[in-house]
């Protein structure tokens, strides 16, 4: 099989794996216990909590270990949103973002929050413009997401950082979720002040992942107990699941370069660009890893059954609204012409994939065109 869905998950490494089962028979202990398993348990934890502040640039900042991307998220919006709440009101995001943070949104407005959403363009991307005008006074977190999961938009953070922090003094957060391993991701200079990971996208273990932010600024807890993680996650951590975090985001932040991925795609838009019916989404400002093709009056489940026969798996732009059969909310807000709407299948690339599997992917997508009476031009 041909794996080319790595955007909704990826293939665990092997060194990670060996990690998670090593740290799990070695340091079981629960790292909170005053004894010397517990201790030996904490040490390990929070070695592996200063290596990814490094990685990302803030040796000073803090990490909250998570069961995920959607929990941090949630932690992010919601938990800065509640500790700044005698600053304001005001939280901006952009129409694209991943449930996670939506939701999270608009569960704030049920409780007298105000949510200004950005428009984006035909390729996703926001207008700095539109974010600076809608600054306020009041605006206490801002959260825009580096890459788009489905359509591979990479929105423009450095600047939105330098517009945030000269025009209001609001928080500024960003789900890298799809960019860490893939892109650059800092907190250090014109990054973000937090951001949100998950391993199972940077061949990690899936129900992992954290949240990352500067020194000086927390967000308030959402759940409560014993007040683990500076009191922000209560309940006994995961040891291994944080140690085992810690290797991927290593070996991703070593191999964050993936020229391949890169080449394999504009190979890829040159090869279907030619085609009737077929048009390549965000082609000019999509992430390397990712190749959203909508198809002229054709369901995606159709084009995804015909590349699995064929050994190759593809998806239908996320993984979250794959089973909705409705046009995602970021297909709509981008405005695809109806008669493409229902047809998005997302490619995504990962380590583990190779030029050869590119070119299979052409051939097949060549037989399906063919199939379907479409040739190119």
């Amino acid at each position: 099989m041909i794996y080319f869905d790595n955007s909704a998950t990826t293939v665990p490494d092997e060194s990670v794996l060996n990690s998670f089962v090593e740290v799990n028979k070695r340091f079981f202990a629960n790292p909170a216990s005053i004894h010397l398993a517990g201790k030996q348990a904490e040490a390990l934890l929070e070695k592996s909590r200063a290596q990814i502040l490094s990685i990302l640039g803030v040796p000073d900042g803090q990490v909250v270990f998570t069961s995920g991307g959607t929990e941090a998220n949630n932690l992010a919006v919601i938990g800065f949103a509640q500790a700044l709440r005698s600053r304001g009101n005001h939280l901006i995001t952009s129409e694209i973002e991943h449930p996670s943070v939506l939701n999270a949104m608009k569960y704030l407005e049920t409780q007298g929050f105000e949510v200004d959403y950005l428009t984006v363009d035909e390729q996703g991307m926001i207008s700095t413009e539109e974010l600076k005008s809608k600054l306020r006074v009041e605006t206490t977190v801002v959260s825009i997401m580096h890459v788009n999961n489905e359509i591979g938009t990479i929105q423009p953070l450095a600047e939105c950082a330098r517009i945030i922090k000269k025009c209001s003094r609001a928080l500024f957060h960003s789900d890298a979720v799809q960019s860490f391993g893939k892109l650059p991701v800092s907190l250090a200079g014109d990054g973000p002040d937090a951001i949100t990971i998950s391993a199972h996208k940077i061949n990690g273990l899936k129900g992992s992942g954290l949240l990352a932010f500067r020194k000086g600024i927390s967000p308030q807890a959402l759940n409560f107990g014993g007040g683990q993680e500076n009191g922000l996650r209560s309940g006994t951590v995961a040891v291994a699941d944080a140690v085992s975090l810690a290797k991927a985001i290593r070996i991703s932040a070593l191999d964050e370069e993936q020229k391949d991925f890169r080449y394999w795609r504009n190979r890829l838009i040159r090869f279907i660009e030619p085609y009737r019916d077929a048009v390549i989404l965000a082609p000019d400002k999509a992430a390397p890893h990712i190749v959203s093709i909508a198809f002229y009056k054709v369901k995606g489940e159709v084009a995804v059954n015909f590349f699995q026969e064929k050994g190759i798996t593809v998806s239908t732009s996320s993984a979250c609204s794959s089973k909705s059969g409705a046009a995602g909310h970021v297909i709509e807000a981008i405005q695809l012409a109806d008669k493409y709407k229902n047809g998005v299948i997302r490619v995504s690339f990962g380590k583990d994939n190779s030029e050869q599997h590119v070119v299979e992917f052409e051939q097949v997508f060549a037989q399906f065109m063919e199939l379907l009476g479409r040739g190119n031009d």
